[in-house]
Parts: C-alpha cells; structure tokens; sequence
C-alpha cells in the first residue's frame, strides 16, 4: 500500500511539474518525489498531448478550418504547461547562440531574459510545427497523432538524463533540485510509457494513424537528433540543464512530424 502511495505521488509530481493542472490537490508530493519523476515525463505526454487531439477535434468539429485547429491545438499545449518546453528553447538558443564558453553559455541560459537567437528559435520551431501539422491534418491524419509524438517527444528528452550529468551544482538550478539517478527498470517503464500510445492506436486499428514504419523513422530521427544534442551539450556545458531537455523535446517532436510527412 505504501509503495502504490509513493508511485501515485511521483505521478502526481510529473503532472505538477509538467502542467499546470492542480494535482497536487489529490496528493502532495513532497520533493524527493520530483527528484523521481524522469521516468514518468512520458505519463505527462498522455495529458498534453491528449488536451491537443481533443482540442484539434473539437475546434473541427465546430466548423474551424484545420489551419485554426492546428494554432489552438499548439496554444492549448502553451497554457497547459505555462510554455514551460517554449522557455527551455529559447533559453537554449540564447545560450548555445550566444555564448562563447560553458560559463558564459550558462549564465545565458539561466537569464530570464529573451534575446535574438531565443526569438529567432520559438518562431522557426513555430513555424516548422504549424506547417509539418498543417501537412499532416490536410492529409487525412487523426489527431490521435498528438498524444503520440508528444509522448514520444517527452521519453526521447529524458534520456539525456541517464546520459550526461547535470551542468550546475543542484543549488544553482532553477527548480532547486536535479534528478535521481534512473534504474534500468525505470528506463523500461519509461520506454514503454513512451510508446504505449502508439501500441495502442495501431492495434486498435484507428483510421489516420501512419503505419509502423512511419512511426519507426520518426522515432529513429528524433533519436538522431538527440545523439547530435548530446554531443553538442557535453562539448559547449559538460552536462544537461532543464532548458536543454525542453528544447530536446520541442525539437524530437517537430522531427518526428517531418519524418510522418516524408514517410
């Protein structure tokens, strides 16, 4: 019983941190468990990328041209989080763009500031994602494509945790605290928890949805782009920050939309 109460509180913890639903409310978390919640960043997949098919549908359905559902269903995402993936990019740009060596590199990033390259990064990654969906729903897709590539985004991101060690001593990160090591169990569940939508869609048999191989090449894209990340984080900062992870999974889901449209 305890133990199904110390997962339903990283649960909880993944849902707090990742949206701004009040879930909190059901459990508290305390901070140890947001220590944990890695592995369950998929989990949190499912609620935003769940909110944007229904909200792709829903603005359809009420006679919205698909041009106006794709920008509500990225506004939607935008509100739900607090733009808090949107901020991690644009941190990430400034820095990588602007900074000359890992300390200045990271003093940028910590900024709160917005400069050039961070406004330059949200409008290409804005317009990249708007058309590769647009691309998409003319084409016939479902919505349901939402929740996948979100999930998918989400897992591909939290693997640069079990990969490079975090760039700052844990008292100077924004949130206070830096992740728990990850078992390798953790890893599968996360694995599986990043998949299990797109498991799901296809055997269900959903019209819309691409096939295996589809799915497959935009998976292994988004894992391309992540190796190159990784590389380029542990040459310019020697390690991870939590505007890196956010970047990484707005970029692994705009990959993962190109490749559905080329495949």
């Amino acid at each position: 019983m305890q133990e199904l109460r110390n997962i339903s509180k990283r649960i909880v913890a993944a849902i707090a941190f990742f949206t701004r639903l009040p879930a909190w409310r059901i459990v508290e978390p305390e901070p140890r468990d947001y220590k944990r919640v890695v592995p369950l960043w998929p989990l949190a997949g499912w609620i935003t990328g769940g909110m944007m098919a229904c909200t792709f549908w829903i603005a359809t359905t009420l006679g919205f041209p698909p041009s106006v559902g794709v920008v509500l269903t990225l506004l939607i995402r935008i509100l739900l989080t607090g733009g808090l993936h949107e901020d991690g990019l644009a941190d990430f740009c400034d820095g990588m763009g602007g900074g000359g060596n890992r300390e200045r590199t990271l003093q940028i990033m910590k900024d709160s500031r917005t400069g050039t390259f961070g406004v330059l990064g949200l409008v290409g990654y804005c317009l990249l994602w708007w058309t590769a969906v647009e691309t998409l729903m003319a084409r016939g897709f479902s919505p349901l494509v939402f929740p996948v590539a979100d999930t998918m985004a989400k897992y591909i991101a939290s693997t640069i945790i079990y990969t490079l060690p975090y760039a700052r001593p844990e008292s100077e990160s924004k949130n206070r605290f830096a992740y728990s090591c990850v078992s390798a169990s953790e890893r599968l569940m996360s694995l599986l928890l990043g998949l299990l939508p797109l498991a799901i869609c296809l055997c269900i048999g959903l019209p819309g949805m691409p096939y295996w191989g589809s799915w497959a090449s935009g998976f292994g894209a988004g894992l391309i782009l992540l190796l190159f990340l990784i590389h380029t984080m542990r040459r310019r900062i020697g390690g991870y920050t939590g505007d890196c992870c956010g970047a990484t999974m707005l970029m692994a889901e705009v990959v993962i939309y190109l490749s559905l449209i080329v495949t």
